[in-house]
Parts: structure tokens; C-alpha cells; sequence
């Protein structure tokens, strides 16, 4: 699973109709494409990246476990399971996503905005991530907090994103959200939503990898209980 091949998973066509993102010229919509350009930055999903590394880490464990271990050692491989079952469950709990996976906070770890073309608006924060082997797309409108002092990527002209019926007070209100009255600091200037858009999709790749991690993790977890009785541990002592 390497960058490339998770640049190309995340194939992005998209043609965004948002009332505080101002249009593309001569169009209805904004578009959002994947650049073409040999030195624009990989689209990477951290929560991939995370599931690769430690998938790397089990092969080592079983590596270690094979040629370079004393596999006579009872307490020696249960070690070796442990760590195995511990890797397993980390990646299983990358593509199960939440609040601690990597790359989950969206104010935080910003999208680069040279992955598209054009590149993404300043207005406009793109966050992907996994939810469950899904893929899950957030897209927010943003505005300063202080819109009196903009800086060099946020203009308070920019980032108010909003069209001539919305100034006049004549456009339909926006959705309620939760995090309408929060406060980011988003690269380095404290904005809040304005709108935002959650946009979820089942991936059967996806689905197929967390089933068969959730079967390595039941393989694994029944070989450390059979190995624990053995030794005459239990489960605590097991770690």
C-alpha cells in the first residue's frame, strides 16, 4: 500500500454547489480534481498510512517469530503474540476510525492545497477519512473570528465566501451544525464554520480488509488463550 497506490484510491471528481463557496467563473459549481501535475503532493489518508506501517510491523513480528526467535520458548512467542495481536488491533481500530485516529483532527492536519487543481480555496477546508470502512468526506466553509486583521491565505474577502443574495440577506438560511459556535485555529488563524457538508460512501476494499483483520485479530487472540493454558497463566498475567 504504497503513497501512490493510496493517491489513486482516492480518485476525486467533484463538483461542489455550496451557497458560501463562490462558483468557479463561467460555471454553476466549484470543481475539485486531483492534480496532474508530476510535483503536486500525494493524497495520502493518514488512517491507510497508519494500517500499512503497523501491517509492516506484524510481518516483522512474524519474521522475528520465525527465523530469528526460539520458537521453543513458550514465553518468548507469547510475547511475540501479544505484540502481533496488539498490531492487528491498532490497524483493525485505524479503519473502525474515531476521535483518536490519525489524521482525525481536520483543523489540524489540513489538506494540502497543491494536491488539487486549482488549489484548494483558502474558504474551504476537504477533509477525508474512514469511518467504519467507509469513506467519509467533511467539507467546510470557514470565516475569520476576527475578520478586521486577515492574513496572507485568509482575506476577510476570501473567506466570507458568501454571493450578493447572501450579503442582501435574501438567500435561503443555512443548516444548523455542531461546531457553529467553535473556534479552530486553522494554519494559524483562529476561523469558525460556516457551513458544513458530510458526505459518506461504503468502499468494499475497505470492508474486506477490516473483516480480515477482525478474523487475524480472533486467530491471534484464540492462539494467546490456548498458549496462556499451556503455561498455566491467566489472562492478566498474559498482559
Amino acid at each position: 500500500m504504497t503513497a501512490e497506490a493510496i493517491r489513486a484510491h482516492a480518485d476525486i471528481d467533484i463538483q461542489l454547489r455550496l451557497p458560501t463557496l463562490p462558483p468557479a467563473r463561467s460555471s454553476g459549481s466549484y470543481p475539485l480534481h486531483l492534480s496532474n501535475i508530476p510535483t503536486a503532493p500525494s493524497f495520502v489518508l493518514s488512517q491507510l498510512a497508519s494500517v500499512r506501517n503497523l501491517l509492516n510491523q506484524s510481518l516483522d513480528v512474524v519474521d522475528v517469530s520465525t527465523w530469528t526467535g526460539d520458537a521453543h520458548n513458550a514465553n518468548f512467542i507469547a510475547g511475540q503474540l501479544r505484540l502481533l495481536f496488539e498490531f492487528i488491533q491498532e490497524a483493525r481500530q485505524a479503519l473502525k476510525g474515531g476521535e483518536e485516529s490519525p489524521g482525525s483532527r481536520w483543523w489540524e492536519n489540513p489538506t494540502d492545497e497543491n494536491i488539487f487543481d486549482p488549489p484548494l480555496p483558502a474558504t474551504l477546508s476537504f477533509h477525508l477519512s474512514i469511518a467504519e470502512a467507509s469513506l467519509l468526506l467533511h467539507l467546510r466553509t470557514l470565516f475569520p473570528v476576527n475578520p478586521g486583521t486577515p492574513t496572507a491565505s485568509f482575506t476577510t474577502e476570501s473567506l466570507t465566501g458568501l454571493s450578493l443574495r447572501q450579503r442582501l440577506g435574501l438567500a435561503a438560511k443555512l443548516p444548523e451544525h455542531e461546531e457553529s459556535d467553535q473556534v479552530f485555529v486553522y494554519r494559524g488563524q483562529d476561523v469558525k464554520v460556516r457551513e458544513k457538508v458530510r458526505v459518506e460512501s461504503q468502499d468494499p476494499s475497505l470492508m474486506a480488509v477490516m473483516a480480515k483483520l477482525s478474523a487475524l485479530e480472533h486467530s491471534v487472540g484464540v492462539a494467546r488463550r490456548s498458549l496462556s493454558i499451556v503455561m498455566g497463566l491467566d489472562e492478566e498475567e498474559d498482559g
